[in-house]
């Protein structure tokens, strides 16, 4: 049976090079599950694959979308399965990597069949958005719905007004439409996680913000900042940046809000990917543990 690796884990584990070194063991493909890397024009910020990374090997879903195309979830599960289907017909394992929660969940187990959201409920939250604020609805979806409130993005204004849409519409919690039945898939699945001491992580990652500042995080920032009122933007890294060029923060306190907001970032992912039972965790360095339970479970 045709099999999909899912490499999985917080932002700075490095998932990067230990993707590349197993799909150039199993002389494979990788899929990009990071929402963000789908935009062209977010290179640095985003550590999408470098040219160089991707010559080693070919890569699927990087840099293939404008900032202004819209996209979901719904969308990505529907161009991975088809992706797949064809990937498969060449090889035996395909890799999907990438730390964007919904996206992984999309392809393992398929989209929820959320309900439309009426035009009445839609402009009664953006209205009590608008007077009351984001802080005060946040306090709220806590009330109502703790379970999706953990891990939710509560700076990201629209995810948390979908969520509460939900709520008042159906009397229902938002986690509710998230735990349907699994969608079979017609290949084998085999999940690894990537994790490391806190201390550790929260290093490499604001080391890795150093990195992203040097290679011109600043200028691409600049670069896209006309667009920044866009949901492809509303993206830790840039947000902050924003703040800078208007003016708002000084570079040094931007930068160290980046560093804190990645952190913040990588403890939802955590609390996100532990609830999966699938997933078999090791140590970034545990490449030959990780090769060999590979080689076991396929």
């Amino acid at each position: 049976m045709p099999t999909l690796i899912v490499l999985i884990g917080p932002t700075g584990v490095g998932k990067t090079e230990l993707s590349l070194r197993i799909a150039e063991h199993f002389q494979t493909h990788i899929i990009s599950s990071d929402s963000r890397q789908l935009y062209a024009d977010l290179k640095i910020g985003t550590a999408a694959p470098t040219p160089e990374q991707l010559q080693r090997v070919p890569h699927h879903l990087v840099g293939t979308l404008q900032l202004t195309d819209y996209y979901n979830a719904a969308q990505y599960e529907q161009e991975v399965m088809t992706l797949l289907n064809d990937l498969f017909k060449q090889h035996d394992v395909v890799l999907l990597t990438g730390g964007s929660m919904m996206y992984v969940d999309a392809v393992c187990k398929g989209i929820d069949d959320i309900p439309t959201v009426d035009a009445e409920t839609r402009e009664l939250m953006l209205k009590r958005y608008e007077t009351e604020g984001l802080e005060r609805l946040c306090a709220e979806l806590k009330l109502l719905d703790p379970e999706h409130y953990k891990i939710v993005d509560l700076k990201n204004y629209k995810r948390v007004v979908h969520a509460l849409e939900i709520c008042y519409m159906t009397g229902k919690t938002y986690t509710s439409f998230r735990t349907q039945q699994k969608k079979k898939r017609p290949f084998k699945i085999i999940k690894i996680g990537l994790t490391r001491d806190r201390a550790e992580l929260y290093d490499r990652i604001n080391r890795r913000v150093d990195v992203m500042m040097e290679e011109g995080l600043l200028d691409e920032a600049k670069a896209v900042y006309p667009y920044r009122q866009l949901n492809s933007l509303n993206t830790v890294g840039y947000k902050e940046m924003f703040k800078y060029l208007d003016g708002e923060w000084e570079l040094p306190f931007a930068i160290d809000k980046i560093k804190q907001n990645s952190r913040i970032y990588s403890r939802k992912q955590m609390t996100w990917f532990k609830r999966d039972e699938e997933i078999q965790w090791f140590h970034p360095e545990q490449e030959a543990e990780i090769l060999d339970y590979l080689q076991k479970s396929i």
